[in-house]
C-alpha cells in the first residue's frame, strides 16, 4: 500500500469514526435498533478514545548548515523552523475480568514517525502510520495474566515517544541512542500483587515489524513498588540483531521514580549495552537524572541532566563522552492545551556539533518551543 494510500485510509477511518458517533444513535432510533444502539454504547463505555496535536519551534544558536541538529536529538531536530512533530488518534480498550479482549491502536502521522520507523527492514513507510497496534487478553491465572500481540513501544526507558508524557520536550541522550523504539512480538504481564509485577517479551529484534533473522529477541522486567512513593523497574533485552552471526545486543535498563513531595518528584535512569562489531566488542552506557516541580495546577519546572559514554563509537557515529543539561518550564491550560520552554546545553570532549555551513564545535545551545493540545475520553 502506498504512503497516500495509507495516510487517505487513516483520515477515512477519522471520519468515519467521528460520523458513527454522532449518527449512531439517531440510526437506532429511526430503525427501532435499541439492542445495536447499546452495543454500540458498551463499546464506547468501554473504550477510550484520546489523541493529540504535538509541534514546535526549534532554534539552534550554532546555526548548523544543513538546518538540522545531529544524532544526539531524535524528533526536535529542524533549525529555526515551525514545525509539526506528531498527530495522533488512538483507541483502547483494556482486558478485565468482566470483559477479557483487549487491543489498542494508535494512528500516527508526522515527521517522528519517520524517524522512528527509519530502520525498519520491512521499509520506512510500511508500517510508519501505526504507532501501536496490538490485540489483548488477559487469562484467568492468579490475579490475571495479560497477553499481547501485535506492534508495541519498547519496554525500556523512563522516557517516550510521546512528548506529552513526558518532562522535558526534548528526549534524552538515553532515549535517542542507548534502546529501540518498537517491537513487534508477543509480551505478557502479570502483577504477582501491589508491590511486584512482571513482564516477559518475545520479539522480531529492535525497531522490526518483520524478521530478519531466524532468531528472537527476549525481553524482561521486573518492577517493585516497595513503598507508594518508589518505583522501581529493572529491563533486560537481549538477542542477535545482524544475519548471519550469534553475537547478541545485551543491554540492561534501571528506571527508579520517586515522589519526595506531592509537588516534587524525582527520577533516574542508567543504561549498559553490549554488541559486537566486525568481531570486536563494543560498548555504550549513561545516566539521566530528573526532577519535576509542579508549583501549580498550570506551572512546572523540570531539569534534566545526563552522561553519556559511547566508548566506541557504536551508537553516535563517533568515540565521545557527550553531556547534556535542560530546563524545561511548563504550562498547562485546563482545556487540554499544553505549552513548553526549554533551553537545552548539549557538550562533548570532542568537536562533535555541526556549526555554521562545515566547521564543528564542542558545544551546542538550544531553545525550544513545544505546543500540545490533548483530548481522552477517559
Amino acid at each position: 500500500m502506498s504512503t497516500n494510500c495509507f495516510r487517505t485510509a487513516i483520515l477515512f477511518f477519522a471520519l468515519a469514526l467521528f460520523s458513527a458517533c454522532i449518527a449512531a444513535p439517531a440510526f437506532a432510533q429511526q430503525t427501532g435498533g435499541q439492542g445495536t444502539s447499546d452495543q454500540f454504547l458498551d463499546f464506547f463505555r468501554r473504550t477510550t478514545v484520546s489523541g493529540f496535536v504535538d509541534g514546535y519551534y526549534g532554534y539552534n544558536f550554532n546555526t548548523p548548515g544543513t538546518r538540522k541538529t545531529g544524532p544526539e536529538r531524535t524528533f526536535d531536530v529542524n533549525h529555526n523552523s515551525l514545525s509539526l512533530n506528531l498527530v495522533e488518534l488512538s483507541l483502547q480498550k483494556i482486558p478485565t475480568a468482566d470483559s477479557r479482549g483487549g487491543f489498542r491502536l494508535d494512528l500516527d502521522y508526522g515527521p517522528t514517525q519517520d524517524i522512528v520507523n527509519a530502520s525498519d527492514p520491512s521499509g520506512p513507510h510500511v508500517f510508519r502510520n501505526i504507532g501501536q497496534a496490538y490485540l489483548s487478553y488477559q487469562a484467568d491465572v492468579g490475579k490475571g495474566l495479560q497477553i499481547d500481540f501485535g506492534k508495541f513501544v519498547t519496554a525500556l526507558g523512563f522516557e517516550v515517544i510521546k512528548t506529552r508524557d513526558d518532562w522535558n520536550y526534548s528526549r534524552s541522550l538515553l532515549f535517542t541512542n542507548a534502546i529501540p523504539f518498537f517491537h513487534m512480538g508477543v509480551r505478557a504481564t502479570y502483577n504477582v500483587n501491589d508491590k511486584v509485577a512482571v513482564a516477559g517479551y518475545v520479539v522480531n529484534g529492535w525497531n522490526n515489524t518483520v524478521a530478519t533473522i531466524d532468531k528472537k529477541t527476549f525481553i524482561g522486567q521486573v518492577t517493585v513498588k516497595p513503598i507508594s512513593k518508589l518505583t522501581a523497574t529493572e529491563t533486560y533485552i537481549g538477542g542477535p540483531q545482524i544475519p548471519n552471526t550469534t553475537d547478541w545486543r545485551h543491554v540492561s535498563d534501571t528506571v527508579a521514580t520517586y515522589s519526595l513531595t506531592p509537588k516534587l518528584s524525582l527520577a533516574g535512569n542508567y543504561d549498559y549495552g553490549r554488541d559486537k562489531e566486525s568481531g570486536a566488542t563494543v560498548r555504550w552506557q549513561g545516566v539521566a537524572a530528573y526532577a519535576k516541580f509542579q508549583a501549580n495546577d498550570w506551572f512546572a519546572l523540570a531539569p534534566r541532566w545526563e552522561y553519556y559514554d559511547d566508548e566506541h563509537g557504536f551508537t553516535t557515529s563517533a568515540a565521545q563522552k557527550i553531556k547534556e543539561f535542560t530546563i524545561t518550564g511548563e504550562f498547562k491550560h485546563k482545556d487540554g492545551v499544553l505549552a513548553r520552554l526549554e533551553y537545552r546545553h548539549d557538550y562533548s570532549d570532542i568537536p562533535f556539533f555541526l556549526k555554521n555551513a562545515n566547521r564543528f564545535s564542542d558545544h551546542q545551545d538550544t531553545f525550544t518551543i513545544g505546543l500540545l493540545y490533548a483530548f481522552s475520553t477517559k
